[in-house]
């Protein structure tokens, strides 16, 4: 009788009762039971908690159908073997993520408004990216990073073959949480972000914890993607929050942003100047504003460009991490202002937590959509930020390798 290996608990199961048993991990009564277990499986264990744990709960989602606790790393000696049957299942397994579909798309919309807009201005924009939103029923207060994935995801498979060719095992959609969890568990297998994955205590599906851009970048490499994080502080949160300690991480017990504890730059001797501290001229977060235009502009236009109002940018969404909340950002405004005063910028965001059909009906009516999209620099409150996004072309070997350690680029002001 031929067996498989369960892409969600890693069992091993008659492959004739796979699918069947896969299924079970959706349903409601399975699930209980299953976090039911977890917590007495817990109770009997003697591991010391993990420090400083920050929006963690230590449940685990296990399907177990005899006395022993499925492994959840593959045993030692056949590990990839493990991992190339895992992500086999998977692939053959995952449901499309839900969203809903705007006629048009929504960024053809947001396009019409910002070309109609009385103010003189710029805008650049990213293009063809879906709108997921947090569902009361599913992930309401804990969804919005994997929501976020799943919008730069959306641009990614309609914008890149080659990105296409490589995620989520070529299954060319964009996967459902429970399944996003699954391939973040798999890039952890696969040996990415390990310290990231030790604070997670190596489990993800089936779990309700925050997750951000440095979960974001993992999952990412894991397909070659070439994923970055830059940082962005304040001078006026503390500058030691962003310092790193003798083992070359930061200070957890100065954390702003919930997942600035799992950037790290590895050995400190060896990584010293892979933080890179970018002084500049301006104050404060009008350093992220001007980043992200020059990351959307990419130097093929200048600001006095008045030629076109609106500008289609090849750059993919930005994930926009700050404490508390993500979202995704699309686009920039650029309004000109006289007489020597500063640019002015407004980032263009598609907020998780905002209704579709909410989004919509704003754009289409052009209608009160400035207050859903548009965030201006003194909505920036935060004393620190946090940019994910993915450089072109595909990763291949050592490089592979390379991407494994998560850094971050450092930019204070």
């Amino acid at each position: 009788m031929s067996t498989s290996i369960c892409p969600f608990c890693n069992q091993t199961v008659a492959s004739s009762y796979l699918e069947r048993h896969a299924n079970s991990h959706f349903d409601d009564e399975e699930l209980a039971r299953d976090v039911d277990l977890a917590h007495q499986i817990a109770l009997a264990l003697t591991s010391p908690p993990r420090p400083n744990a920050c929006q963690v709960d230590d449940t685990k989602s296990l399907e177990c159908s005899s006395e022993e606790i499925p492994h959840k790393k593959p045993r030692k000696g056949n590990g990839g073997q493990c991992v190339s049957e895992n992500i086999s299942c998977l692939v053959s397994l995952q449901i499309r993520g839900s969203y809903q579909n705007v006629e048009g798309g929504l960024m053809t919309l947001l396009r019409r408004c910002l070309e109609v807009d009385k103010q003189y201005s710029v805008s650049v924009l990213a293009c063809n990216v879906d709108h997921f939103q947090t569902l009361e029923s599913e992930d309401i207060g804990w969804g919005c990073g994997w929501r976020n994935i799943q919008m730069l995801s959306s641009h990614l498979l309609m914008q890149r073959t080659d990105a296409k060719d490589v995620m989520f095992g070529g299954s060319g959609f964009v996967p459902d949480i429970p399944f996003l969890q699954r391939w973040l568990e798999i890039a952890w297998e696969k040996g990415f972000d390990t310290f990231g994955s030790h604070s997670f205590g190596e489990t993800m599906y089936g779990s309700t914890q925050w997750i951000g851009t440095t979960e974001c970048a993992t999952l990412f490499r894991s397909f070659g993607l070439r994923a970055r994080i830059v940082d962005f502080d304040s001078k006026d949160s503390g500058a030691k929050a962003m310092e790193t300690n003798s083992k070359g991480k930061r200070n957890i017990e100065h954390v702003y942003g919930p997942m600035d504890k799992f950037l790290h730059n590895g050995n400190s001797e060896e990584h010293d100047n892979s933080k890179k501290c970018l002084p500049r001229k301006v104050m404060g977060h009008q350093v992220l504003m001007e980043w992200v235009w020059d990351y959307f502009a990419d130097k093929k236009f200048n600001r006095s460009d008045n030629l076109r109002r609106v500008i289609v940018s090849e750059k993919m969404p930005l994930y926009f991490q700050h404490n508390g909340h993500s979202r995704t950002i699309v686009g920039i405004q650029l309004k000109q202002l006289h007489h020597g005063l500063a640019a002015q910028y407004s980032l263009l965001v598609l907020d998780p937590g905002h209704r579709t059909e909410a989004l919509e009906k704003a754009l289409k009516e052009n209608v009160g959509w400035q207050r859903l999209i548009k965030r201006g620099l003194h909505t920036l409150k935060k004393p620190q930020y946090q940019l994910c996004y993915v450089d072109p072309n595909i990763a291949h070997g050592e490089e592979m390798e390379r991407l494994k350690i998560i850094d971050s680029i450092y930019f204070e002001a």
